[in-house]
Order: C-alpha cells, then structure tokens, then sequence
C-alpha cells in the first residue's frame, strides 16, 4: 500500500493538515481496499494548529518509510527548519520519495533546497515573499499548482485538493481519482491557468438552469460536427439568445463548451482504451488528427499521446 506522510510542524495551518489526510484516505482502489495508507509525524509529539493542539502519532522516521511526504503549510515558517526536518526530507528526495507541499509549506519545501531551479507556486499572496526569500526558486503565483514529477507545490485552499487529486490520478487512474472528488464533493479538475497535466473541467451551468437540457445533448453528440445554427435550434432559441444564455449560465460560448467537451471525452478515451490518436479524434468530433493535437494541447497543456502516458494506467502495453 503506497504510504502519505504528512509532516505537522508546530503552527501547522489546519486545512492544510486535513486536506491531504481525507483526500488520501478516501481514495478506493476498484476492488474496494483502500489506495493509500495515511500517517501524520512531526519532530514533536504535539503541535499547536491555531484553536487545537494536534497529537501526532509518528516521528521524523515515518518519512524514511513513505512514498509520498506532502508539507502543510505553517502560521510562521521557521528560518531555519526544525532539528532534523531538512535532513529527512533530502533524505527522502535522493531515495525517489514524492514531496508535494501545501500552501505556504512551499516556504518549507524552498527551505530544503529542493526546489532550487524549479517552478513552484504557493498562495498567491505569499508568492512575492517566496520569490525574494528563495530567487533560485521560479515562483509562478498563477496556477493551482505546478507537477515537476518527484516534487509538487499547490497555491492555497482548495488548490490543496486540486493537487492531492491528480496525484491520485497519477498513481490511480481517473476512476479512482474520481471517486475521492465526489467524496471531497469537489469536481475532479478545475481550469486555472494551470499548464501542466491538469484537466480542464466544463464550465458548470447552476443546478435547475434551462442550459441543462442542452448541455446533456452537446456532451451526448459532441462527435457531430456540429453548427451554432444547429445547437440553437436544438434549443428552440435564437443563435443570438442561445449565446446570451451561455455567457449567463456556463460563462463561455457554446462552441468553446462544445469544445471543452470534445476535449474531456478525449481524455476519457486517452486515459482508458488504445485506440490511436486518429480514431479518437474522429470519435470526438475534431474532424482531423492536427486539428484534434491543436486543441488538446491549447486546453490541456500537452499532447494527447504525453496526456496517455501520464494518465493510462492498467492497459495493455500501457
């Protein structure tokens, strides 16, 4: 069982220490068992965490057991890290243990000397701050967070479950990670600017809207090739209506949601059949293979065969 553990420094931010502890442990493989094993440490056996004082069951040894550590952030980063903290996480790093930080626990993560010569991204009001502290560190404060393989940093908040979901699709494939974001009820990706393998979500239309209907039918014909003219009469509107109720109801253009689709039911195909580039883009509607590539790497930010390889898992020569 592939073991997370999250590193509680004193001050540590509370949902920052739980947003990895439930993402995580609501993850389920297929079979039912659960995906991940959860440990919380710290140098210490207690830590303050703002209201509460958390008891922390395992030491600085449960780092050297883990395949994944992931680093909340702090009230206060501490200059420098506690005894033994720098030592055990570059310990972990020259073993291939995956760190991700949290938040302002990308001050701790800078702090290591693991992120020299590296983009990485924290809460965006701290972004100046870490940039100056750490100028080896490239500092991108526009995105949810930033994948560089081995290590992770996330901006705030929810960027927190953001990141912990897609590594759970990296390791588990996108059921599974699914799973876990209905549990966290949560959509599995949500668009930020984020250039790395972050799926963009279809822009959401508010529960009762009279786009629903329309959206079932773009998502169940998004292979058609499909005209503003035809969507509009589909909907029994005006081409010009039809755009005034997307822009109201979805924030975007019907075709620009009709594409965001074609793109996501892309992904599914990527991610869980071999079929080749060229039947996937017909069976999505792009009409041609080079015109399929354009779109997929202008929305996804990589190819669709650098998108399959991150993604497909369990498949014959995958």
């Amino acid at each position: 069982m592939h073991t997370v553990a999250v590193l509680a420094l004193d001050r540590v931010v509370p949902f920052d220490l739980s947003a990895p502890i439930d993402a995580f442990g609501w993850a389920r493989l297929p079979d039912g068992r659960e995906a991940y094993r959860v440990r919380v440490c710290s140098p210490s056996r207690e830590v303050s965490a703002g209201a509460f004082t958390v008891r922390t069951p395992y030491g600085l040894e449960a780092l050297a057991e883990a395949d994944t550590i992931v680093l909340p952030g702090v009230e206060e980063p501490p200059d420098p890290l506690p005894d033994g903290v720098t030592e055990a996480l570059r310990e972990a790093a020259a073993n291939g243990t995956r760190i991700a930080s949290i938040c302002v626990g990308a001050f701790l993560f800078a702090a290591t000397g693991l992120l020299d010569g590296l983009r990485a991204t924290t809460h965006w009001i701290a972004a100046r701050d870490l940039a100056e502290r750490y100028p080896k560190v490239t500092v991108d404060p526009n995105v949810l967070y930033v994948d560089n393989g081995q290590f992770l940093t996330s901006a705030g908040a929810a960027a927190a479950l953001d990141m912990c979901l897609h590594m759970i699709r990296r390791d588990h494939g996108s059921a599974v990670a699914a799973q876990a974001a209905r549990m966290s009820v949560m959509p599995l990706e949500r668009e930020g600017g984020q250039a790395q393998f972050i799926v963009h979500d279809l822009p959401p239309a508010p529960a009762g809207a009279t786009l629903e209907p329309v959206l079932r039918w773009l998502e169940e014909h998004c292979d058609r090739d499909l005209t503003l003219d035809e969507i509009a009469a589909h909907a029994g509107m005006s081409t010009r209506t039809l755009n005034r109720r997307f822009r109201e109801q979805a924030g975007t253009t019907p075709l620009q949601w009709l594409h965001r689709a074609r793109v996501r039911r892309a992904q599914y195909l990527l991610e869980t059949t071999a079929y080749p580039v060229e039947r996937i883009a017909a069976q999505t509607g792009f009409g041609s293979p080079t015109a399929f590539r354009e779109r997929f790497r202008r929305v996804v930010g990589t190819s669709p065969q650098g998108y399959r390889r991150a993604f497909r898992s369990g498949l014959p020569g995958a």
